[in-house]
């Protein structure tokens, strides 16, 4: 989990360039700027999705109608409406600049990118809320009359979860899911599981009724030897309270084979303990699965 240093750090640095050309561009214009998409998303230091049809260069200002679109000559910025904007959804980052608050940048942003990048994000935004489960998206969405896209964030809305730290943690944990593997708990604090240093311990993905893990290790696992020591006090007192835990890395989630070897090796541990459920050989679809998910929404959570 605490590869989130690292992101953490360039999500900083990114909010801070972005920033800075956003109070450029409305010194420029002499005028109060309310920014979507992309450039929202960087102004709150929530990752970007990797894949996005917009020219994510450019600054991507939000107006409630074409008769109030910022249009500037010589502008490094791109006009969009969104006819949901008040004074609600709107956040102030900076002086004469304010961001579309993340669940209306998740929906402004969802005919945008593809599904997966759309839980990714759906994840994120639910970790800055603090969110205990995806009932606030779900409720906000049902508040919005039609906007184009929101087909797609009704399927990702199944898909997501809370507390996860990072997109990569995101990743694996819908590799598991596409293979018929029912979802984890995410951020699972561990009971009476406590570091030297008196902090708990937490798990990136948990079936605690089986005590299997999965930990996500982004490179710092590696190079940083205070994370490396952590990982392996952590480790040890899982393993010595009967727990299995499964370490990967960014290479495990590198392509469909890599992916299906992953959940394979996951079902086996699982199955092991006593779990039972249909495992898939060939993955599912990213919507095959928000269905599956969706029908198994009123039945007891296989994790717990």
């Amino acid at each position: 989990m605490d590869q989130t240093v690292t992101l953490t750090q360039s999500l900083a640095d990114r909010k801070a360039e972005v920033t800075r050309q956003c109070a450029d561009e409305a010194r420029r214009l002499r005028r109060r700027m309310l920014f979507g998409m992309t450039t929202s998303l960087a102004l709150q230091s929530i990752p970007e999705p990797r894949r996005c049809d917009l020219d994510t260069t450019m600054l991507h200002t939000v107006s409630s109608t074409s008769a109030r679109r910022v249009r500037a000559v010589a502008s490094n910025s791109q006009p969009h409406i969104w006819k949901y904007v008040n004074d609600n959804v709107c956040i102030r980052i900076a002086p004469d600049v304010y961001a579309l608050s993340p669940p209306h940048t998740w929906a402004q942003l969802s005919d945008h990118i593809p599904l997966e990048d759309l839980v990714m994000l759906g994840d994120a935004i639910l970790e800055r809320q603090r969110a205990s489960d995806a009932s606030s998206l779900y409720g906000f969405l049902d508040g919005m009359t039609y906007f184009r896209g929101k087909q797609h964030c009704r399927r990702a809305l199944p898909l997501l979860s809370p507390r996860v730290m990072s997109p990569m943690e995101t990743r694996a944990r819908l590799a598991a899911v596409l293979h018929g593997i029912p979802a984890p708990e995410t951020g699972y604090a561990v009971p009476n599981a406590r570091f030297a240093s008196g902090v708990g311990m937490t798990l990136d993905m948990a079936w605690a009724r089986f005590r299997v893990a999965v930990e996500y290790d982004g490179d710092q696992h590696r190079t940083d030897k205070d994370q490396w020591r952590r990982d392996r006090e952590k480790r040890e007192w899982l393993q010595s309270h009967g727990w299995v835990v499964m370490s990967i890395t960014a290479s495990s989630l590198a392509d469909d084979m890599s992916r299906a070897e992953f959940a394979f090796r996951l079902a086996r541990h699982l199955t092991a303990r006593g779990a039972t459920f249909t495992f898939t050989v060939q993955a599912m679809t990213l919507e095959e699965a928000s269905k599956r998910l969706s029908r198994n929404a009123n039945r007891r959570d296989f994790s717990r």
